[in-house]
């Protein structure tokens, strides 16, 4: 059983113990680019500098995927290609419970319903086995802190670590400094983590630029 991309995304972002997601904004980012980029190295999807269009070709298998892939088909709208970004932004708010319930799905994380306050339903996710995070992590240092020449997948989540600035999450306890020049080699020679790491980067710069605007309108 294979983990996608965005699943390792989930792993990585949500609290062993509480099973909470932490950095809930940007995971979302990185989960909506994580699960493009999967199609792409499936040959579903093809990007090409800022824009992205459907491969004529068959379902995957993976219901998580292919679910994706009539999204997509439906936001085209008989289009040839439309803006990578355009999708992120559409995909990024609602990208994350799909990926969370097929981690449940598969039995590698457990859903635990409670009620914060005795009133307010909420929802956590702790791991029912961490076999599958820790190979996650083991990868991931052996290509980032040790160096080894990472395989296409790991190149691939490493672009979209680095574009969603989840250097914290995924090695927790070194400094950013530290890992970040690897982290951008390995995202700058991947072509295709490229494009959409550029588009996940350009959406969250004009999501800070909102924001800051706001602020100072309400002030």
């Amino acid at each position: 059983m294979r983990i996608t991309l965005a699943e390792e995304v989930m792993l990585l972002s949500l609290d062993d113990e509480s099973g909470s997601v932490k950095q809930r904004q940007s995971v979302n980012w990185a989960v909506a680019g994580a699960l493009l980029l999967e199609l792409v190295l499936a040959e579903r999807v093809r990007v090409s500098g800022k824009y992205l269009e459907l491969v004529d070709a068959p379902p995957t298998g993976e219901e998580l995927l292919d679910g994706r892939i009539e999204s997509i088909r439906a936001w085209m709208r008989g289009r040839t290609r439309r803006r990578v970004s355009e999708w992120l932004t559409k995909d990024q708010a609602k990208a994350v419970g799909p990926v969370v319930e097929w981690l449940v799905g598969r039995g590698v994380v457990v859903e635990e319903r409670r009620k914060a306050l005795g009133v307010f339903p909420v929802r956590r996710y702790p791991e029912s086995d961490g076999a599958a995070e820790r190979e996650l992590r083991e990868r991931l240092a052996s290509a980032v802190s040790k160096g080894a020449e990472p395989d296409e997948r790991t190149a691939s989540l490493v672009a979209v670590i680095h574009a969603a600035g989840l250097h914290g999450l995924a090695f927790p306890g070194i400094p950013r400094k530290e890992i970040t020049a690897r982290t951008a080699a390995i995202s700058e020679g991947h072509w295709e983590a490229e494009s959409i790491r550029a588009a996940i980067r350009d959406m969250q710069l004009a999501m800070a630029a909102v924001t800051a605007a706001t602020v100072v309108t309400v002030t």
